[in-house]
Parts: structure tokens; sequence; C-alpha cells
């Protein structure tokens, strides 16, 4: 993430303490560091949209997210597109960059 965002994410989580010390709990443990530190500004940017009950479903669209970002997963291009609009300005520094089977092929055969 940028400077200024990590720098705006830990205000913000000193100014509420009750909501992060509750974000905190959905941290998974293989989540490395850097996983979880994007991963916790997606829920947190949009976690007023998503309050109880729906919470799950917040839950699920930052693993979406997350898994696309770290771990090259591809979805349907509207649910890619829906989380790419809620992670709109998180910025994760050294992001992999994926290759699909199609591109590597494509490259091959040059």
């Amino acid at each position: 993430m940028a400077a200024a965002a990590v720098g705006d994410v830990e205000d913000f989580i000193e100014q509420n303490r009750h909501l992060s010390d509750f974000v905190e709990t959905f941290r998974s443990i293989s989540e490395s560091e850097k996983h979880w530190k994007s991963r916790r500004e997606f829920i947190f940017r949009n976690i007023n949209d998503y309050e109880d009950p729906h919470i799950d479903h917040l839950l699920a669209l930052s693993m979406v997210w997350a898994n696309h970002v770290f771990l090259g997963c591809r979805y349907n291009p509207a649910l890619l597109d829906k989380v790419k609009e809620m992670a709109d300005g998180i910025v994760v520094e050294d992001a992999p960059v994926f290759k699909t089977r199609d591109e590597i092929v494509k490259q091959q055969r040059r």
C-alpha cells in the first residue's frame, strides 16, 4: 500500500479501536501480513455498506478481491468489476503479475 493509504488506515484504526478489533477477527491464519493489510483496508472501506447481517457477503467479496490480486484467481467478469470498484484506491506494492494460459501459449509460439 502507498504510505498515505497506510497512514489513513492506521489513523482510522486508532480512532475506531472497537471496529478494528472486530475486523481483526476475520484474519485468516494463512494470510501474510501484506495480504491481510490489503484485505483489511478493503473491509474498512466497505464495511458501512455491509453491516450485520451482510458482513459475510463483504468478507466473501474481500476474499474474491484478495484471491484475484495475490493468487491470480479468475472469476465472473461482473464480479471482478464489482470488487475492483470496491477496492478503488487501494494500492498493493509489489503485487504479483499473472498471465493466463492463453497468454503463455501465445508467447511460446513467437
